[in-house]
């Protein structure tokens, strides 16, 4: 067992795990967040995308001692009190279906959107080409990050 430090979502956790559990797991059964999703465990699909130390990453391909002191956003994290305007960009371009994909493909688009407030649709399409959706065609979905940018700009 080791005992880990971790930031998430502005709360410190701490907790001994075995060397092997996955950070998605961590952030799931430990922290008790259950909007980071589990897909394939292999990195594939970003169902599980969070935000690591300022960078989007597959938590599936973390394991969660390599988290430790780490500061970790989750979609739970994301906007606080009411709905991010990435959420709700989403909502109002009917980039949700079964809802599956949802959080990885908006934490990856909170973290371009960090760095680049005004993507082009080539950037947005790059950002996200590690989330896999099966239900909506990705129109929506880059469509909803042009306009959460657009909103967020101003």
């Amino acid at each position: 067992m080791h005992r880990i430090k971790v930031k998430i979502n502005g709360k410190d956790f701490e907790h001994d795990v075995e060397p092997r559990v996955l950070l998605v797991h961590y952030i799931r059964e430990k922290a008790s967040l259950t909007g980071t999703h589990v897909g394939c465990d292999t990195g594939n699909c970003g169902a599980c995308t969070v935000i690591f130390n300022g960078q989007a990453v597959k938590s599936c391909l973390l394991l969660a001692v390599q988290a430790n002191g780490a500061e970790i956003t989750t979609i739970e994290g994301l906007a606080g009190d009411g709905l991010h305007p990435i959420q709700k960009a989403f909502m109002d371009k009917f980039a949700i279906q079964c809802g599956y994909c949802t959080p990885g493909m908006v934490m990856s688009a909170s973290a371009l959107l960090k760095v680049n407030s005004d993507p082009t649709e080539e950037e947005i399409k790059e950002a996200i080409e590690g989330n896999l959706c099966m239900c909506t065609g990705y129109q929506q979905i880059v469509s909803a990050i042009e306009d959460a940018a657009e909103k967020m700009k101003g």
